[in-house]
């Protein structure tokens, strides 16, 4: 069994998939890869987060079909798809194809929803927090059904990743259902997420060390990446946005990771 202890250290981006035409990201995206970067993510919106409000975006799912075609080695996956823009069952057939396309490199990030622009152009209901967490609740189950009745199978157990820190509800789906956690902020935070994470998987009876630890760094490898490792984060995401692509901080990580043996 993969623990914390004997986790390898990985290094993934986030290619925002925002203010840039599709060659610059598909280029990339490839760039990444040929630095070494373990894991390549996109995001799951419908218009950019930042910068012009109207300004060039492209759909996440038909995005990762392309990368399992222009990648070979990458893991690549959403950070995160939005559960309310799919239907579960529909969800879990995109996952197994873009899987089997990939030949087995899918990571299928999933989240609760937060932008509420995107529902409201594309006809969505926003509702609350809350409910869209029960929503999620209410997915995982049927996308773990819909995923072993497929055929074909998908090529390897799709890892599923849960994003956020909400800690009564997205901390508990994550105990019961996440082969990944991401996270967001300082380490100090990110200690108080795992304690929480921990007590969870212990109410649910569940081993935490089975759960990979990700966050969302944006500080000096040198720096933060021990801090982070002391609390068994081993997966650490660097993101950047069009129409350039910067991948200057990527370098940097895959440095660090590459140094730590």
């Amino acid at each position: 069994m993969t623990t914390a202890a004997n986790r390898k250290i990985r290094i993934g981006v986030q290619l925002q998939p925002q203010h840039a035409e599709y060659k610059a990201i598909r280029r990339a995206a490839s760039e990444a890869e040929d630095l070494g970067v373990d894991i390549v993510f996109n995001w799951d919106h419908f218009y950019p987060l930042y910068g012009e409000p109207e300004g060039l975006h492209y759909e996440c799912w038909t995005m990762l079909g392309a990368w399992a075609e222009s990648t070979s080695r990458v893991e690549i996956g959403a950070l995160v798809t939005c559960n309310s823009y799919r239907n579960p069952e529909l969800l879990a057939d995109m996952a197994r194809t873009v899987d089997n396309i990939s030949d087995g490199r899918l990571v299928l990030g999933i989240g609760s929803g937060w932008f509420e622009k995107d529902y409201d152009e594309y006809g969505y209901e926003f509702g609350t927090a809350g409910g869209r967490l029960d929503n999620l609740a209410e997915a995982l189950p049927r996308i773990e059904s819909r995923l072993g009745k497929l055929n074909p199978q998908p090529v390897r157990d799709i890892p599923v990743l849960i994003g956020g820190g909400g800690e009564k509800k997205t901390l508990r789906l994550v105990a019961k259902h996440a082969d990944i956690w991401h996270g967001f902020g300082d380490p100090e935070v990110v200690e108080r997420k795992v304690k929480i994470l921990d007590q969870h998987c212990a109410d649910v009876g569940r081993d935490p060390k089975e759960i990979e630890r990700s966050v969302a760094v944006e500080g000096e490898p040198e720096e933060l990446g021990p801090k982070l490792l002391e609390l068994g984060v081993s997966l650490f995401t660097v993101a950047t946005g069009g129409p350039d692509y910067n991948l200057d901080k990527l370098r940097s990580w895959i440095a660090w990771r590459d140094k730590q043996g």
